[in-house]
């Protein structure tokens, strides 16, 4: 008897201390989980996106002639004006063709001087028959081909004049120049592999980059038009490949009316001020795009958990804990969502490690401003 004394009381002691435990371990479980209650508030949203650099006008520069680069007038990576002599191609070969063309139309304006007069001469002679209509006819005939002749050698004369002054390979725009490949000495033409030189107008950029439909989908609802998007949007920044930040704002001014098919993306610029040259054509960097969400449920990530593709929170309904799935926008700051389906404004909700609890928990509501 005494020995099932003994037993009972140590179960029944050990059931007291077990359920003890239960209690403190229940007390301690309720408040290790911050809660927050459901509110609208404003959210300042980017998004990146890698872009490639231009200038706002880049020139391969090309010969139009052929012949010996004889002279070059500039040097790698200098800044070049609109119409500056780059280039001087053997000229010799040109000159002498441009003498030759102006020769022929000297020579050409005499033959239609002496054609003009043997018309006229034979024109007056028909009319008092001295000479035939046969005779008449042949002297107009030899008129209109000396006009002919000299309308040719003209032609002549001014593309002539044209391959001379191609032999002086200029700018059309005000720029950088590249790296040149060619050295004096070299034999070009038209249908060269490489440029000349290259020469970027970068007194202004580019920022060339691609953004996915349904994020193009997005800005047109959001806006209401593609116009109004491209005028309504906010400036964007771009962040440099050295990690920096460019000094000045860009805006978007085209995009697109089309989208690939390749990649399924729609392809967009920015402009960008880049009076110190700061930035090259050729370069890289990440456009960085602001969105503004006004009066949105915004929750921190660490409220929720996934399941499947699925996004759940845990509402506190009746001091217990309810998964609840909700939907989140697709764009996000990388600490919060914003929630567009599945919470109302004064809902309460498991704020941090919602990843731990099971459906039916005991949860206590405690803030962040209690734990402080």
């Amino acid at each position: 008897m005494r020995k099932a004394s003994l037993a009972l009381i140590i179960l029944f002691g050990t059931l007291a201390i077990s359920c003890k435990n239960a209690t403190t371990e229940s007390k301690t479980e309720e408040a290790l989980y911050l809660t927050m209650e459901v509110q609208l508030s404003d959210r300042t949203l980017t998004t990146g996106y890698s872009a490639a650099i231009s200038g706002v006008q880049t020139v391969e520069i090309r010969p139009q002639v052929s012949g010996m680069i004889t002279d070059i007038r500039i040097e790698e990576g200098e800044s070049v004006r609109k119409g500056q002599v780059l280039f001087v191609i053997d000229q010799t070969p040109y000159k002498a063709a441009y003498e030759i063309a102006v020769a022929n139309v000297q020579s050409s304006e005499a033959s239609l001087s002496t054609a003009q007069l043997i018309y006229d001469s034979n024109k007056e002679l028909y009319e008092q028959k001295v000479v035939s209509e046969f005779d008449l006819m042949t002297a107009k005939n030899d008129l209109t081909e000396a006009k002919a002749r000299l309308a040719l050698c003209k032609a002549e004369e001014v593309n002539a004049r044209n391959n001379l002054s191609y032999t002086e390979v200029r700018s059309p725009v005000n720029g950088v120049a590249s790296m040149i490949p060619y050295r004096v000495g070299a034999l070009v033409n038209s249908n060269i592999s490489q440029p000349l030189v290259t020469v970027s107008d970068d007194s202004r950029v580019y920022a060339y980059f691609s953004m996915a439909e349904n994020q193009m989908l997005d800005m047109i609802q959001q806006y209401g038009s593609l116009n109004a998007a491209i005028k309504q949007m906010p400036e964007v920044e771009l962040i440099m490949s050295n990690g920096q930040s460019y000094e000045h704002k860009g805006k978007i001014n085209a995009i697109s009316g089309t989208i690939s098919e390749t990649t399924g993306s729609v392809s967009i610029r920015a402009m960008f001020n880049n009076r110190n040259h700061l930035l090259r054509n050729g370069g890289s960097g990440t456009i960085i795009i602001p969105s503004e969400k006004k009066n949105c449920i915004v929750i921190p990530k660490t409220a929720t958990y996934e399941l499947q593709d699925r996004v759940f929170v845990y509402k506190v309904v009746n001091g217990k804990a309810s998964a609840t799935e909700i939907k989140v926008a697709s764009q996000d700051n990388g600490i919060e969502y914003i929630v567009t389906d599945g919470l109302l404004v004064g809902d309460i909700i498991v704020a941090e490690g919602a990843g731990l609890i099971k459906e039916g928990t005991p949860i206590k509501s405690r803030t962040e401003e209690d734990v402080e």
